[in-house]
Order: C-alpha cells, then structure tokens, then sequence
C-alpha cells in the first residue's frame, strides 16, 4: 500500500479527532466529583461575567467556591429563549441548606465584605418563572423568594434588606416588595421585618384560612414577566430602584446608620398585626447596622418549606416537600425558579439630588 496514503489518511484521523475534542466540553458536577460531558454551551458564567466575585450554595447542599465555568443540572444552568441567554437558579422546598436558616436556597453569595459607611452597589434584570404551588394562604412568606438581599456577617447576622416576589395560588398577578429586618437591641428573639410594597401588596396581605388567598393585587406582576432592581448603598444610605416595562418605577431609600424603629419608637402597626402570633416585638438599637459588615447575595432564595404553620404563621409555610424527595418536589410544584439575564456587583456610587 502507498506509504503516502496512510500517511494522509491517519492526518484526516487526527484531524477529526481535534474537532471533536473541541465541539464538546466537560463540567464538574458540583461536589460529587462526576464528570457530565456535553456540547458546548453556555455556562452561567458566560452570561453573567461576574460569577469569579461569588461563591454559591445550591439548593441539594453544594457549595462551592470557583463558579467559572461550573453549572449544575437542575439548580444552577443556562437556559435560551429566544436569542437571549438566562441564567436560571433553581431549588426545591425541602433540601439542605446554610446554618442561619430553614429555607433551601440557589443563592450567589458575595465574596467582598463591606460596611454600610463604604456600601456596594447590586443589580439584577430577573424574572421569576416558579414559586412553590403549595403552602399556607394565612403564612406571609408562602408561596414567595427571595431574589436579591444585603446580609450581614457579625451580630445577629440579619438581614437590612431582602427582595422579594411573591405569588398566591389562583392569581394571575404576584407582588414585589422589598423587607428590612431590624438589627435588634439586645436579644434577637424578638426580631422582625418592616415590608414594603414595590408593585402589588406587601408581605403583611395574607390569607384568610389556609386555601383562600386575599384578593389578587392591582399593579402586580406576573410569572415570567421581567422586573429590575438597583440596590446602591453610598456612605451608609441605601437607595433602591425598581423597573418593569408597563409599571411605574419606584425608588426607596433607607438609613442603615440611624435606625428609625429605636428603643423610644412605637412598634408599627404592620409589626403589630403580622408578628403579634409570635411574640416578637423587640425594637432595634439606635445605630441600626454601623459598622456591621455586609455582603450582598442574588438567586432564588426560596420562602416556602415544610414546617408547621401552627408553630410561626409568619415564617413557617406548611407547603408539600415530599419528605425532602428532590425529584418529586419538581414534579409536583414545590420549587421555585428564577431566570437572571444581566446582573453587576460593585461599588456604591453617590446619588444626584432630585
């Protein structure tokens, strides 16, 4: 045989064999050290480029530290629609989930630390596609997730701020509204959140008994309908913007150094009626957040769980987890899932006087 012929027939070979180690790529199921090949796509952090600036904690448990170039089928992935690329963070009711809380989550957690005197600025353009389809009407956090939130790292840990979007069963219309958690005087067992309504009711509407929902919210918004936020906090101020195509932006802004809701205050009347079921009715220390280090966090922070609501009619949500079953929790609505197509991290920035 023609030494020649091989020889150019073994280059076709190789040739080949290059292209289709290059059409096709390798991501490390998260924690499990299982290697899932597929063609190449997307990662989460193609999409969104600032993924090196967080770590993350999946709703099964994962955590993990390096997210370029990580995804997890199921939890953390890219989805197209259209000709545009999301970024989906997903997680059942019932999973394992971090040491400050009872929720599963699917949920960036910033790796910079930052006091409220230096601030950071946060966006995200999201849509919430799922929320869980069982719970309790009567339990405010039902049926609701978290979509963006300031955390903090030392004292009682709470939480200056969370957004949320939150749908009943039945309606067509869901609401967002954003909850800021007091950074409680002394004990922390009588700790709270003050709620307000961005588009929609705040987290105080609730239910009459377990199956009827109140009346479905004007100025809502729906499943899959797409919303934005801006958290920028500049020299102890947070300021916050909210924009939805058809609806009228909104823009908050909140003192984190001087706390409105002190030892002399009034307790509200939202404060009154929410949380009077649970004996909370501490009141928060003078100086708010001074000082306290923060960090932001973004995904799908899921509300609903399976914990009694005779024991917390605020918190605990009585919603379907299968006894902690995963696949049965997706197969039968007790998840939630949220689609981000652009987000950024940063400094905080001053604002112009309006």
């Amino acid at each position: 045989m023609n030494t020649n012929y091989w020889m150019l027939n073994l280059g076709i070979l190789f040739t080949l064999v290059l292209a289709g180690c290059s059409n096709s790529g390798t991501t490390q199921a998260g924690g499990t050290g299982e290697a899932i090949t597929r063609e190449a796509a997307a990662y989460p952090s193609d999409i969104l480029p600032f993924m090196d600036k967080w770590k993350i904690l999946l709703g099964d448990g994962t955590s993990v530290n390096d997210l370029v170039g990580y995804e997890k089928e199921n939890f953390f992935y890219v989805e197209k629609e259209g000709d545009t690329d999301w970024v989906v963070y997903k997680t059942p009711n019932s999973g394992v989930t971090s040491r400050t809380s009872s929720n599963t989550r699917t949920e960036l957690g910033e790796k910079k630390h930052w006091v409220p005197e230096e601030g950071g600025k946060l966006t995200g353009t999201l849509k919430v596609q799922h929320v869980s389809t069982s719970g309790d009407a009567r339990v405010a956090a039902s049926y609701s997730v978290v979509v963006g939130q300031i955390h903090s790292d030392e004292g009682h840990e709470n939480e200056p701020l969370k957004i949320f979007y939150k749908k009943f069963p039945g309606h067509s219309k869901g609401s967002v509204f954003w909850n800021y958690e007091i950074n409680t005087e002394g004990d922390n067992s009588g700790r709270w959140d003050y709620s307000t309504a961005v588009w929609g009711d705040d987290m105080s509407v609730v239910g009459t008994a377990p199956n009827t929902p109140p009346s479905e919210p004007t100025d809502g918004i729906a499943l899959g309908e797409e919303f934005s936020y801006e958290i920028n906090v500049y020299k102890g101020m947070m300021y916050l913007t909210f924009e939805s195509e058809g609806h009228e932006t909104k823009r908050f802004t909140k003192n984190l150094l001087e706390s409105e809701f002190g030892p002399e205050t009034e307790l509200p009347q939202q404060i009154k009626s929410l949380y009077a079921s649970i004996g909370r009715d501490g009141r928060e220390r003078a100086e708010a957040y001074t000082g306290e280090v923060q960090y932001f966090k973004q995904g799908a922070y899921n509300q609903t769980n399976g914990k009694k609501p005779e024991d917390n009619l605020v918190w605990s949500t009585g919603a379907n987890v299968y006894e902690g079953d995963i696949e049965k929790q997706y197969a039968n609505g007790s998840y939630t899932e949220v689609w981000f197509r652009e987000a950024s991290v940063g400094s905080g920035t001053p604002v112009a006087a309006e």
